[in-house]
This record gives C-alpha cells, sequence and structure tokens, in this order.
C-alpha cells in the first residue's frame, strides 16, 4: 500500500478513466487510486472494475454512489474514506487529463519533503498557464481567483484550482462535516478553511490543459455559486471558531 491516494471523482468519463488510471500508475512513486463515481449511465464503473478486478486489485479502488451528488460531496466522501484507510498523503484530481498525472510528484514532494500541508497545482502563480481554454472562459477564471483574494485575503493565486495534495493532519482537522458547499466553490471553501485552522498552503507550478475527450461539467451556474458562496463564506468566518493546527 502506497502512502498516498488520488481521489478521482467521476460522471461519464469512460473515454478518460482507462487512460488516467493507466498514467498514474506508471508513475515512478506509487500512488493508489480511489474512483468516486456518481452512477454514470455510460459505463464508467464497469471499466473500473474491470481494472481492479484484471490487473489492480491492491491499489485501485472504487466508491459507486446513485445519482449526480456534487463534487464537494465525492471529495468528502473521498476523504473520509482515505482517513479510515491510513493514507497520509491524500490528492484531488480531474479525470479528463487537465491535470497531468506527471505533476502528482511535484505536489507530493511540496509536502511530504519541503513543508507545505497543502500543495495546489497553480493555472496562475506563474503567469496564465492554460491551454485551449476560450479567451473568455480564462479571464473569468483569472479574475474569479483575485476577487477570492480580495474578499477572503487568502494568499493564493489559483483559488478555484481542483489539483491538490492535502496532508493527513489537514483532512483529520477540517471538519469535514461542516464543509458547506458541493460545486466548485467547494474548492475555495476547503482552501479557506485550511487557511483559517493555520494551516501552510503552498502554490506548485502546473499547466493545466482543456479536455480533448468527454464533456465539460462546467457552466455559467458554476462560477454564479462560487461569486456568491465567497461572501458567505467571509460572513461565516466572523461567528464561526475554527478548530487549529496541532
Amino acid at each position: 500500500m502506497s502512502d498516498s491516494i488520488v481521489i478521482i471523482p467521476t460522471y461519464n468519463e469512460k473515454e478518460n478513466i482507462e487512460n488516467i488510471i493507466r498514467a498514474v500508475f506508471a508513475l515512478k512513486k506509487a500512488f493508489d487510486i480511489l474512483i468516486i463515481d456518481d452512477g454514470s449511465p455510460d459505463g464508467t464503473a464497469e471499466i473500473v472494475k474491470r481494472l481492479q478486478q484484471q490487473e489492480f486489485s491492491d491499489r485501485l479502488f472504487i466508491v459507486e454512489r446513485s445519482g449526480k451528488q456534487g463534487l464537494g460531496t465525492a471529495y468528502i466522501c473521498g476523504f473520509k474514506w482515505a482517513l479510515e484507510h491510513g493514507y497520509d498523503y491524500v490528492f484531488e484530481m480531474d479525470a479528463d487529463f487537465s491535470h497531468s498525472p506527471d505533476d502528482l510528484p511535484k505536489l507530493y514532494s511540496a509536502c511530504a519533503e519541503q513543508g507545505a500541508d497543502v500543495a495546489i497545482g497553480s493555472r496562475y502563480c506563474n503567469g496564465v498557464n492554460v491551454v485551449n481554454w476560450p479567451l473568455g472562459r480564462v479571464l473569468m477564471s483569472y479574475y474569479a481567483s483575485m476577487y477570492v483574494r480580495l474578499v477572503l485575503g487568502i494568499k493564493v493565486k489559483d483559488t478555484t484550482a481542483g489539483f491538490k495534495c492535502y496532508r493527513r493532519r489537514v483532512l483529520e482537522t477540517i471538519e469535514l462535516d461542516n464543509i458547506h458547499f458541493k460545486g466548485y466553490a467547494f474548492q475555495i471553501e476547503m482552501k479557506y478553511t485550511a487557511y483559517k485552522c493555520g494551516f501552510k498552503l503552498v502554490e506548485v507550478p502546473i499547466v493545466f490543459v482543456n479536455r480533448v475527450l468527454g464533456t465539460s461539467k462546467m457552466n455559467t451556474s458554476i462560477f454564479g455559486e462560487a461569486l456568491f458562496g465567497v461572501l458567505r463564506l467571509k460572513w461565516w468566518s466572523f461567528f464561526r471558531k475554527y478548530p487549529q493546527a496541532s
């Protein structure tokens, strides 16, 4: 068993799922994988279970849920599973190769060797490193992160990033059942909560590549949740007592 597990939420990712699993397992550093599948009607879970049974029984795991329950709840489910199974480093990663598996060791190194509690695969800490996104989406994402920094006072340039490594103690300290958001505002809430708990957040530069296969789950309502959710996070922070890093 590895000390690290990569959590990949899926919904209709049959075009990508086998390739991303094989790419992670091909790395020199050993990572286990946990798939959280929300009842994909395209057979994503069946592909994972075939790989699990035929090749990767000791490294590949899957939790199947009924219906689309949201990105945030998928990751919370995965975090709890990872803690129960004794992993020291827990990763978030997309299934569609927008996050390169080759960057996983860099995030691991930031936490395991360089003292970070949360390592963030950042599109914006070293210029704008996004490939194949329409300009409007790049600008919306970039300025959304700037807005989050202004409102929350958090010194992270890519506040909506979904490619991360957490040390175990971060997920043990954060009260996971008190995380409110289910969509992409979840990514902001997790970073802000870790920051308020006193953990060290470090950005690691990556290149984000828009998916080639499958369908994006992003839409304008997701950005709306994030924009208004930031104000709610700030408001809640005035009344909430955050558990502190030990």
